[in-house]
């Protein structure tokens, strides 16, 4: 090979394919000795080497001196050309791993060439990453030739190549969208301290500022909504509420359920719970859509969220304490402080640190432990009564819907045959006496007086005399 085509080619690598040229030698020299030892055999004693200036080639067999002829013509070019295929592809290979492992987490954009199957190829310039299906928003489609933006989800060798796969359902890709359509967060003057996010319907983002003089709420949202929308339009119309983050979780976790007005929230820092009280027209805003409200703000948080009103929170304490006090070893005083820490149920009680049990009842080991025993039986026993209530409703709603959708395949019932109309008698018989009734007859007028007796009873008013 001709020296100046030999830096040639390695510069062209280099640059194209964005290997280092160094891996580019060594590549090129591994395959000239595996080329060679074919030749003359696995147990040769083969050495070759490029002159990185010039280009030129050089080696040794057994000790003794190649020329460069001998070493690329006589040698089989074509082991060596498979060889130099091979060591390329896995240096490249490898300088992908390096360049995007770094990016993972980060926004790219791409184009998207083609949809297989459920999954979008995204063209990233340099190589071509998949977004599965699902990790796409869901409702969202895209159509070859339009321009995504998305995150470096995962990276990993297969085979010769690298599978880049994308993602823009996780929360990392909401945070990229805010530093790239707020100045402020990339300028450090605003961060982002935690994100809650359910695709494409809801997420919750709290941010907080370094300098006073800075709304950070205000910040994010922008001029008339104009930067929040941004995201929005971005996000397919994904619904976005901004928090204040706040070091104090009371106040973190009033803000973190808004709209919802709270009554007082209650931290029981033993089980990592907090009980939120609310009014009884504020609980269905606080816990949200199928509940979505307040398991968004117990993920922002950190905390186990139960939205409850004070009557649901006293019949809790009631239910718990008598719960508690029916265990063997239990004092009702345990109980109580129990209940106090947030401790609500068998449940909960079959998870607690046997240490703290002994220390907040002055218990000893045998005796948390035939707590804790009691406790995870009862508990046992309470979540398959829950679930054999479960599968009777299940059941009773299956048959109701059966049972109506069955009313609803049935055909109507006929309609009542029509009545016959009454067929009038012939005009020479006499009509048929009607059935008696047992309905009271109407009042009948009074019988004509036949016109004989008429008038003989005027002759007989007219001779009677005056008196």
């Amino acid at each position: 090979m001709n020296p100046v085509d030999m830096l040639r080619i390695v510069d062209s690598l280099h640059r194209e394919k964005n290997i280092d040229k160094e891996i580019v030698f060594e590549a090129i020299e591994a395959a000239l000795v595996t080329a060679a030892k074919k030749h003359y055999g696995e147990l040769a004693d083969v050495t070759v080497t490029i002159n990185r200036e010039t280009g030129e080639l050089s080696g040794t067999h057994n000790g003794e001196v190649m020329d460069s002829a001998e070493i690329s013509g006589r040698i089989g070019a074509q082991t060596a050309k498979q060889v130099i295929i091979q060591k390329i592809r896995e240096a490249e290979r490898d300088s992908l791993l390096g360049e995007y492992g770094e990016q993972i987490g980060q926004l790219v954009n791409g184009v998207i060439t083609r949809n297989e199957g459920g999954a979008t190829i995204v063209s990233l310039g340099t190589m071509e990453a998949i977004l599965p299906r699902s990790e796409q928003i869901p409702g969202e489609s895209h159509h070859p030739n339009e321009r995504v933006r998305a995150i470096v989800f995962e990276v990993k060798p297969q085979g010769s190549r690298v599978k880049v796969v994308l993602s823009r359902t996780r929360p990392q890709f909401v945070q990229r969208l805010f530093e790239q359509e707020i100045p402020e967060i990339s300028d450090g003057v605003i961060m982002v301290n935690a994100i809650a996010r359910e695709p494409g319907h809801r997420s919750k983002v709290a941010v907080s500022s370094s300098d006073q003089r800075v709304d950070c709420v205000g910040a994010c949202v922008g001029v008339r909504g104009n930067r929040i929308k941004n995201i929005v339009d971005e996000l397919g119309g994904e619904r976005i509420d901004i928090v204040r983050f706040n070091d104090d979780p009371e106040t973190l976790i009033r803000a973190a359920l808004q709209p919802a007005d709270v009554d007082q929230v209650l931290l029981c820092d033993m089980i990592g719970r907090a009980i939120v009280l609310v009014r009884e027209d504020q609980l269905s805003l606080a816990i949200g859509r199928k509940g979505q409200n307040v398991r968004l703000a117990s993920k922002l948080c950190g905390w186990d969220i139960e939205i409850m009103t004070n009557d649901e929170l006293e019949e809790q304490i009631d239910r718990a304490v008598a719960g508690f006090s029916q265990i063997e070893g239990m004092t009702e005083e345990l109980a109580q402080r129990l209940v106090e820490q947030g401790y609500l149920s068998y449940d909960d009680l079959s998870v607690i640190e046997p240490d703290a049990l002994m220390e907040m009842g002055g218990l000893s080991e045998e005796q948390v432990e035939l707590i804790v025993n009691q406790a995870e039986e009862l508990a046992a026993k309470a979540e398959k009564a829950a679930d054999e209530e479960k599968r009777r409703k299940k059941e009773e709603d299956a048959a109701a819907a059966a049972a109506a959708a069955a009313a609803a395949l049935a055909p109507p019932p006929p309609p009542p045959p029509a009545a016959a109309p009454p067929v009038a008698p012939p005009a020479d018989e006499p009509q048929a006496a009607e059935a008696p009734t047992t309905e009271s007859p109407a009042a009948e007028p009074p019988a004509a007086t036949p016109p004989a007796i008429e008038a003989e009873t005027e002759t007989a008013q007219s001779s009677t005399p005056p008196a």
